[in-house]
């Protein structure tokens, strides 16, 4: 069946689910090389989460990370944070995309992910708006919310239709790409194309995560990461007397737009993939689950060394094309 079919005909009542198998050399040496350096760093953050951890590092020293050859953006500044705007080449098809950084809400940003934002474009031939929200431990998660949602108005402003607009994210983006697209709905902005989800973390309860077989699979996250991560949402919640942000897998999902969700079959957020993929099937959300076998948390992310990386981009491209 065509990704066209599966988002326009009757909607299904169970996700379309697709399994990628093998696992080339390269994901094996990534998924070794992570679990030997970037696991224990987070095993270590996990036992002292409250140490002055230099996370905004990290994007300050994604530089080399350079986008597509030919990859034309500039800096935007929305109300409350920064902003890029990539158009790869050949980015010139009706459909933009709203892009939601991963990294925990902790760290990252638009520097660490400007490769695979541009990578996105050029699949899709698509413009990307790539939000930098703000972030965990000093900001509570309703401000990325809100963030996201002000990237959204900014591509409204500039003539995309929402109809015409893709919100996607990876990891924690993922989390704030079916947020967006969501609250758009409840404020009555209208719904988007579509979402996609790189490895998305759906769920702030831990407990189906840390009981899961992946649990101890997981090349990336140690099992005690998860809980900790809770612990801060709601400490800053607390602080900044906010109101919680509900998770993915607990709103209404009825009216969502069609969904693409990639996940690794062994990384600690396959579960969070699994559920919301069931639950907006049943809610009649034309929705694809792909199951890519062994491969790391956001693999799309090793584009340039990882085939499977590549492919995974291939097919999200097909996917936001078929928007348009």
């Amino acid at each position: 069946m065509s990704t066209a079919v599966q988002m326009f005909g009757p909607a299904p009542t169970s996700p379309l689910v697709r399994e990628f198998a093998g696992v080339s050399l390269p994901s094996r040496a990534l998924s070794l090389s992570v679990r030997s350096t970037v696991r224990p760093f987070l095993d270590a953050w996990a036992s002292a989460p409250t140490l002055p951890w230099p996370t905004p590092l990290v994007d300050r020293l994604a530089f080399p990370l350079t986008p597509v050859s030919g990859t034309r953006r500039h800096a935007v500044e929305l109300e409350s944070c920064s902003a890029e705007f990539l158009r790869a080449p050949g980015a010139t098809g009706p459909v933009a995309i709203l892009y939601l950084h991963g990294g925990a809400f902790l760290c990252c940003g638009l520097s660490t992910h400007r490769q695979l934002v541009s990578r996105i474009s050029a699949a899709a031939a698509a413009p990307v708006l790539a939000v930098g929200y703000r972030m965990l431990p000093g900001h509570p998660i309703r401000r990325a919310l809100e963030d996201g949602l002000a990237g959204l108005r900014w591509l409204l402003d500039r003539g995309f239709p929402i109809g015409r607009i893709v919100v996607a994210g990876d990891s924690a983006g993922g989390f704030l790409a079916f947020s967006v697209a969501h609250e758009a709905l409840r404020l009555g902005l209208g719904r988007c194309a579509g979402v996609v989800a790189m490895s998305p973390l759906t769920d702030l309860d831990s407990r189906r995560k840390v009981d899961h077989p992946n649990a101890s699979r997981c090349a990336l996250f140690p099992r005690r990461a998860v809980p900790v991560l809770t612990r801060l949402v709601e400490r800053a919640e607390q602080t900044a007397h906010t109101e919680p942000v509900t998770s993915p897998v607990d709103l209404d999902v009825t009216g969502m737009p069609p969904t693409l969700i990639q996940t690794g079959s062994e990384e600690m957020t396959f579960v969070d993939a699994e559920v919301i993929a069931h639950r907006l099937a049943a809610a009649g959300v034309h929705t694809e689950l792909q199951v890519w076998e062994k491969q790391v948390h956001v693999f799309q992310a090793a584009a340039s060394v990882v085939p499977e990386s590549g492919q995974a981009i291939a097919r999200i491209g097909t996917f936001v094309r078929a928007l348009g």
